[in-house]
């Protein structure tokens, strides 16, 4: 297992959700040789920058110049967090720009180099779950992601597949994630985030109605996984350079969006108050209705820490940083 503290990293995406997360645990393990690269743009997640320790921060158009002039210097690991995560996302064009095209050539040029290279897969890319949501999947090509966001990130693990890289690679799956530093994401925000300020402002949360049969409203199922956890698994995998391939990224453990709703009533002492309300027609075709990550080939690289169980992690969430307006680095 490599020392981390000892690495200088490359992190792009480093001012966002998971990104900034990435950032604050190297900090906590000693790891301060660190290069930020985003697009900061005109949103306030320049504000998950503000308490964590780096060495440098550069613009993501500007990346690869730097590195084809060697100006950044040695980088001994990239953690390649950066792309667009809007699931509604509509310009394909663009996604494919920003989350396939440019996701490639970085691989390119640390495979070339020998640099470990990590990068932000999704569970997207499972669609309906229907071809299964496994991380050994040996035919990728029966996947069938139901947004653009998913497509885009399933055209390079296609890519990486097909050429033979995913041995010598590692592809994070992440379920769904929450916890601080998501501010500035907007819609994309967690629905632990949300209901935190529509409990506030309304003393109620609203939850999509369930359209499938069989399905009772608010007992469609995600894995949530707290931010905590998920950037602990991922630089366990960074660390270990044996492992390569695609891995789930979750708790292991489906619950319901009921159960999420009423963790967030129990963390703001508050009574609970559902309404449930229409899923929008545009929603309903590309909506995933149970998703659980099997964690096993994770455990078989020896990661062994449980997962924050989901009240637990609610309750650290709202009330050390959604209930004192507070970011990572600063607790």
């Amino acid at each position: 297992m490599k020392d981390l503290s000892e690495s200088r990293v490359l992190v792009t995406g480093g001012a966002g959700f998971i990104g900034s997360a990435l950032v604050w645990a190297l900090n906590r393990k000693g790891c301060e040789r660190i290069v930020v690269c985003d697009r900061l743009g005109t949103d306030e997640k320049w504000r998950n920058l503000t308490a964590l320790r780096f060495q440098d921060y550069l613009e993501a158009d500007d990346l690869f110049g730097c590195l084809e002039d060697d100006s950044l210097g040695d980088i001994d690991l990239v953690l390649h967090m950066g792309a667009c995560s809007a699931t509604t996302e509509k310009d394909a064009s663009f996604l494919i720009r920003n989350n396939f095209e440019f996701t490639k050539d970085l691989a390119g040029h640390a495979l070339a180099r020998g640099i470990r290279f990590v990068h932000a897969s999704s569970a997207a890319t499972y669609g309906d779950g229907t071809a299964g949501m496994s991380d050994t999947l040996e035919d990728l090509s029966r996947l069938r992601p139901l947004n653009m966001y998913g497509y885009s990130k399933h055209l390079f693990d296609l890519h990486a597949w097909r050429h033979g890289y995913l041995d010598r690679i590692v592809g994070l799956k992440f379920f769904n994630v929450f916890g601080p530093n998501e501010d500035h994401k907007g819609d994309m925000r967690s629905v632990v985030h949300k209901s935190f300020g529509q409990v506030e402002r309304e003393r109620r949360i609203t939850l999509f109605k369930s359209h499938r049969e069989g399905c009772a409203h608010g007992e469609q199922r995600r894995d949530f996984l707290y931010v905590k956890d998920a950037v602990e698994m991922a630089l366990h995998l960074a660390a270990h350079p044996a492992a390569g391939g695609l891995f789930n990224l979750g708790s292991g453990t489906s619950r319901t969006w009921l159960d999420l709703a009423h963790s967030v009533f129990a963390a703001m002492d508050r009574k609970p108050e559902i309404e449930f309300i229409d899923m929008p027609e545009t929603l309903r075709p590309k909506y995933q209705y149970f998703t659980q990550a099997d964690i096993a080939k994770l455990r078989t690289t020896g990661y062994e820490p449980p997962a924050t169980p989901l009240e637990d992690a609610v309750r650290d969430y709202v009330q050390t940083y959604l209930a004192r307006d507070s970011r990572l680095g600063d607790e």
